[in-house]
């Protein structure tokens, strides 16, 4: 057995990444890394008993260059006699459609076809990542300004993704292609500096490799520390996080309560769950409007901090129009997603009375001038003014569906019915959202 499938041995046991018995899928795309790495799990399977599969994904953004990686990593596949996983999908309408690069767009289509592989055949899903990767990686990092987790570079194991070379470096892999006259297909991207990433390849690594030769193994050991001191705080982060969330968004006073070394942190994991691609600027913008205000923190999300609550909206949130629907019982209707019917019910403490039909109620948005009866303590308010006591984010308030007769309000979804409308003799009429 070759120094390099020693290395990729060592690497997998080192980092717990596989069990016997495991079936273990390669992303294949063809070139050098993924070509290697496939080769030297096949040299692996009878020692660990792996059912080793392999999976491609055709980005179709390189022509004629695409089919001859697909049609290669078949041909590679059928001789080692290793099922492989196909698909094609059209990254450049994706990435205009969801309006992100294609480079995200290609990474995003990646691992959701490599999920339902591993979900479907509870499989591991074994990437080429290697150690010129993992420095690559925490380069950009740095200069995007991804904060600590950004310094911890590309983890050897991620839930069911494992990366056998990430302690390789590349000269290694093509060493190991070399010796063993392995072919492999190269995607010309890669030879350009069109890609951020391809810049740092081709321009900063050299130099730093220049300066110190072991630049690939201090950097992969640094990241490993960076990693564990990340672990520890996105624990204490989630923890203040569970905290300070609340039913519509997070608490402003107790995220300020969050100590100044630990809430970088906070809003980053914050920031994350809330499938924002963080950057140091991002977390920036949310301190400076933790007491007030609202920032644009990318092309489509909103934060906005009021009324003590942060949470995060759409710059462009669609909000379903409705026109005025008039009450009859029984009945069904559709509004913004949702199945609401209408029908007589008895003994329900939370029934209207019927003869409130009487006054040709409609369901409709909120309007200037409405007004509500809250049950029981028959205090009525504008509906301006019960939405901000009961803290009610302003881009929901104009799709709540409600039911009044002039500038009556009978009822209100997710509230219920005012005192005025309400039956205590447990009989009338019930609206209910399925």
């Amino acid at each position: 057995m070759s120094n390099f499938v020693n290395e990729v041995e060592r690497t997998m046991l080192g980092y717990n990444m596989i069990d016997p018995n495991d079936t273990v899928i390669a992303a294949l795309s063809g070139g050098a890394d993924s070509v290697s790495l496939l080769y030297a799990l096949n040299s692996l399977k009878e020692k660990y008993s792996l059912n080793i599969k392999a999976a491609h994904l055709n980005h179709n953004l390189r022509g004629a260059e695409a089919e001859r990686d697909e049609k290669f990593v078949r041909s590679l596949c059928e001789n080692l006699k290793i099922e492989l996983f196909v698909k094609s999908v059209d990254i450049k309408k994706i990435a205009e459609t969801e309006k992100i690069g294609t480079e995200l767009a290609g990474r995003n289509e990646r691992y959701k076809f490599f999920s339902g592989l591993s979900e479907k055949y509870g499989a591991k899903i074994a990437t080429a990542h290697n150690a010129d990767d993992n420095l690559e990686t925490v380069i950009f990092n740095l200069i995007r300004g991804a904060g600590i987790n950004g310094m911890s570079g590309i983890k050897p194991v991620r839930d069911n993704i494992i990366r056998p070379l990430i302690r390789l470096s590349r000269t290694e892999i093509e060493s190991y292609i070399e010796e063993n006259s392995l072919s492999y297909v190269t995607d010309s991207t890669n030879l350009t500096d069109d890609y951020t990433r391809n810049k740092i390849r081709h321009s900063l690594v050299p130099i730093m490799k220049e300066i110190n030769p072991n630049v690939l193994k201090n950097v992969a050991d640094e990241t490993e520390i960076f990693s564990s001191v990340n672990s520890y705080l996105e624990l204490k982060s989630d923890e203040y996080i569970k905290k300070c969330r609340t039913e519509n968004g997070y608490k402003t006073d107790e995220l300020k309560k969050i100590p100044d070394e630990i809430k970088p942190t906070v809003i980053y994991r914050l920031l994350k769950q809330n499938e924002i691609l963080p950057e140091y600027k991002h977390i920036s913008l949310i301190l400076s409007v933790l007491n007030s205000g609202a920032v644009d923190l990318n092309g489509s999300i909103r934060a906005v901090s009021k009324q003590g609550i942060l949470r995060f909206t759409a710059t462009d949130k669609p909000t379903d129009c409705i026109s005025e629907i008039e009450l009859k019982i029984p009945m069904e209707f559709k509004y913004n997603g949702n199945d609401y019917s209408v029908k007589e019910i008895k003994n329900s403490p939370e029934a209207l009375k019927l003869s409130v039909i009487e006054n040709s109620p409609v369901f409709r948005t909120r309007s200037a001038g409405d007004k509500f009866t809250l049950p029981k303590r028959k205090v009525t308010k504008s509906l301006k003014k019960l939405f901000n006591e009961l803290k009610i984010p302003e881009e929901n308030r104009d799709s709540i569906l409600i039911l009044a007769s002039g500038s009556e309000v009978y009822w209100i979804d997710g509230i219920g019915a005012s005192e005025n409308a309400r039956d205590y003799n447990e009989s009338g009429f019930i609206i209910k959202k399925f």
